[in-house]
């Protein structure tokens, strides 16, 4: 498998350890799915996920300070606050939906009661998957590591492979 990195790639170089630091462990990962499922209020997440109150405080805090949720006062009752996805909360949405789908198939074994549909149709979505810039469904033998200034841009490629063809 050609995934490896290089030896030369430092933690600069890669946005796992930004994006562990922000998540931190298990219990911000429960408070997400919360706030997915709509869940807003610090008396709703501490009741739905049986955390105790200083460490649910603890988390929410932490995901404010990294902008996946924020603090927004209610409009009829300003004491109230409520935790509300951000921009960059919600582009984490296909992160929980993998990890929900390799925990059914290599945690515990077998699907969740409850599946997650889509809107329109009601049909269970697709396992989620790498995609080639074509659409093409990729697996590990697929993928390998270059430097971005090697990656030629997108019509480039297609320039190459037809001057090639044509030769």
């Amino acid at each position: 498998m050609d995934v490896k990195e290089p030896p030369n790639v430092t933690a600069e170089d890669c946005g796992l350890p930004a994006a562990l630091e922000a998540m931190g462990e298990r219990w911000s990962f429960m408070i997400l799915r919360a706030a997915f499922n709509r869940i807003y209020h610090f008396e709703e997440f501490q009741a739905k996920l049986g955390i105790a109150r200083n460490i649910l405080a603890n988390r929410l805090a932490r995901l404010v300070d990294h902008g996946i949720l924020m603090r927004q006062p209610l409009l009829e009752d300003r004491r109230k606050i409520e935790y509300r996805l951000t921009e960059k909360g919600m582009a984490l949405l296909p992160t929980m939906i993998a990890l929900r789908q390799w925990g059914e198939q290599w945690g515990s074994g077998v699907p969740s009661t409850r599946v997650l549909v889509d809107k329109k149709d009601h049909r269970p979505i697709r396992p989620v998957t790498i995609r080639a810039h074509d659409d093409r469904v990729l697996g590990a033998m697929d993928l390998c590591w270059r430097q971005a200034e090697e990656i030629a841009p997108l019509g480039a490629a297609r320039d190459a492979e037809v001057t090639e063809k044509a030769a």
